[in-house]
């Protein structure tokens, strides 16, 4: 362990943070771009009724929002910096306009079907929870009858068309408007950002291929169009299109950001596009221009990697979560294209054989919470659906067959950025550069450098960022060759959330390609707390646990405040294509499910772990020889 320079106080202080402004011209930022409220049918349906946009930017500005679900006045601990409503393209607003009996449809079919239900809503308050959901579940998709090909192809992809979901657009225009106004009140630049989006739902078998995109413009650009959803087309080189078709003609700027590659079947980081063709430059150009980062961890679980892929690494299995979106249960595999680090990797050995990198993306997380309410606090979460918003409804409320219900949901995540300002254009432009990094919930301010040659005591420097950012690239970044240095250089500084839990430890996960074309990775302990040492193996002890499983409680006894350090790779081949991201781990803490069960008086969580070690992932930086 190396001791530092720089106090707690120092570092848990406003201050310490400022040379970022003054000298480096970045601050962080952070925020959620992956938010559903009322105007999404699935969120309509699992109890979502009065939630809307306005809702989401009072609950994330800080103000005290009644829950949609259980009626209690609810408010977040810590505000958000920036937010991006992203409703459901597909049937936006439906259930909101057969609610509010403005929308004009026969009353055959599938859309008949949800009038009846809300009907009956509305005469028998005493409706089981679970009806709604049996309408939810009456149009998810079935998995594959010929699993690994293409899966918007297969015969048992009966889902997504206009044909099944009827036309909703003159409905769905209007809710667009509405969401576009609402973002465009809330707006206060300098100091709370509200970003346009919306999702894209492609669900072809059940394999998740979900996009969220965001846009920096505001509503006289927005309302020129009407969000493109997988009703028009499942496929995402069509959604490009779309993308590059309204830029052209309404001057819009777009990025699509996947998430739950976790639940894609393999298909979001194949070695493939999704039809089966082969990935080539030109593929690779157009996916990194629509798609510079990814949501690598959120509600439905974390997809950085999995035990099988990263057997080597004691933390791979965080918040595993092995449920497909389908009405049948299927067999629950995993893939390398699933995660996000055998894609790094995959990247570059595609790299290798077209010249591009289709998956060189930086990381973001969000929570993909359906109730309106960004909540990735573990103490003051309010579930994935609103009806999983009490520990009494958190076992009914998926109530699909594959098993999954509101004890497996994750308190995570949140979208960090190294901005200008917060504004949607410096948000926006970090995005585009990729200076982000995921949490899986507390706000621990972390920034990665990396170059050549540093100035001696950089690390604790207090102008750290001045001189990470002029001898070096921030994350997100490339570092190309220098024939004279011997190694690379790191510089990670990272600060616990004040309001948190300290943190166990800092390490480098590093991904290449040897002259084989085989892909390799190795994570390594750059620095920790206590008077540990590395084993010959690299490995360090456990940092200890201080939670009071009785009282769901835990002291920060253990851990230290704050890391900044230096490391150079001491392995590294100059010939060798590369990519380095840090992971910074807190010491553990109560997990949701804990705090649920004590409040119902349960031995323990019905399922989930007691106790997690929260993180945070930075964007990766590329070395290319």
């Amino acid at each position: 362990m190396r001791l530092l320079a720089l106090t707690t106080a120092m570092i848990l202080s406003t201050s310490c943070w400022a040379e970022s402004s003054e000298q480096a011209d970045t601050q962080v930022y952070f925020g959620d771009t992956h938010l559903h409220t009322t105007y999404s049918f699935d969120a309509f349906l699992n109890n979502n009724f009065s939630a809307d946009p306005e809702t989401a930017y009072r609950w994330a500005k800080g103000q005290p929002v009644i829950h949609p679900y259980n009626r209690a006045r609810v408010q977040i601990n810590t505000p958000l910096d920036f937010l991006v409503v992203s409703d459901h393209a597909e049937m936006l607003g439906v259930m909101r306009a057969i609610r509010n009996q403005t929308m004009e449809f026969e009353d055959t079919g599938w859309l008949a079907s949800l009038k009846r239900w809300w009907a009956i809503k509305q005469t028998n308050e005493a409706l089981d929870q679970r009806t709604g959901m049996s309408v939810f579940m009456s149009f998810l998709p079935k998995s594959a009858s010929v699993p690994g090909g293409d899966p918007v192809a297969d015969p048992n992809n009966n889902i997504g068309s206009v044909a099944i979901f009827g036309d909703t657009s003159a409905t769905s225009q209007e809710a667009w408007g509405d969401i576009v106004a609402a973002a465009e009140r809330h707006n206060e630049p300098g100091v709370f950002t509200s970003i346009l989006g919306w999702e894209w739902s492609s669900l072809p078998t059940g394999a998740n291929l979900h996009r969220i995109v965001i846009s920096p413009d505001g509503a006289s650009k927005a309302n020129q169009y009407l969000p493109y959803g997988s009703d028009q087309s499942q496929y995402p080189e069509d959604l490009w299109n779309w993308l590059d078709e309204t830029s052209e003609r309404t001057g819009s700027r777009f990025i699509a950001i996947p998430h739950n590659s976790n639940i894609s079947k393999g298909y979001m980081f194949a070695k493939t596009r999704v039809n089966g063709q082969t990935i080539d430059a030109e593929y690779a150009k157009t996916r990194m221009k629509w798609e510079p980062v990814t949501e690598v961890t959120q509600i439905k679980g974390d997809s950085e990697t999995h035990p099988k892929f990263s057997p080597d690494d004691e933390f791979a299995d965080f918040e595993t979560y092995d449920f497909y979106i389908q009405t049948d249960k299927g067999v629950n595999t995993v893939s390398p294209g699933d995660y996000v680090r055998p894609a790094l990797k995959l990247g570059l050995a595609i790299q290798k054989e077209v010249g591009a990198n289709p998956y060189k993306f930086g990381f973001i997380g969000s929570t993909d919470s359906h109730s309106g309410l960004s909540s990735p606090e573990e103490s003051n979460f309010w579930g994935k659906m609103a009806t999983d918003s009490t520990p009494e409804t958190k076992t009914p409320v998926i109530g699909r067959p594959n098993g999954a219900d509101g004890w497996n949901m994750s308190a995570s995540g949140l979208a960090a950025v190294w901005a200008t300002e917060n504004t949607r254009e410096a948000i926006f432009a970090a995005f585009k550069r990729k200076e982000t990094y995921a949490t899986s919930g507390p706000r621990m301010r972390v920034q990665l450098f990396a170059g050549w040659s540093f100035p001696e005591g950089a690390e604790i420097a207090d102008n750290f960022a001045e001189l990470g950012y002029s001898h070096g690239v921030p994350m997100g970044g490339d570092l190309l060759a220098n024939s004279d240095a011997e190694a690379p250089e790191f510089l990670v500084r990272a600060v616990k959330d004040p309001n948190d839990a300290n943190l166990d430890r800092v390490q480098i996960v590093k991904g290449w390609v040897d002259a084989a074309g085989e892909q390799h990775e190795r994570v390594y302990n750059i620095d920790w707390s206590g008077d540990r040492t590395l084993g010959a193996n690299g490995k360090l002890d456990a940092v200890g646990n201080t939670v009071d499983l009785k009282t769901a409680r835990f002291t920060n006894s253990i851990g230290q405040a704050e890391f900044a350090t230096r490391w150079k790779d001491p392995d590294f081949d100059a010939a060798q294509m590369a990519f380095y991201y840090a992971r910074v781990l807190q010491i553990p803490t109560p997990r949701n499910g804990l705090y649920d069960s004590l409040a119902l008086q349960l031995e323990e969580p019905p399922r989930g772990p007691k106790t997690i070690q929260e993180r945070a992932y930075t964007s990766p930086v590329w070395y290319t020889p």
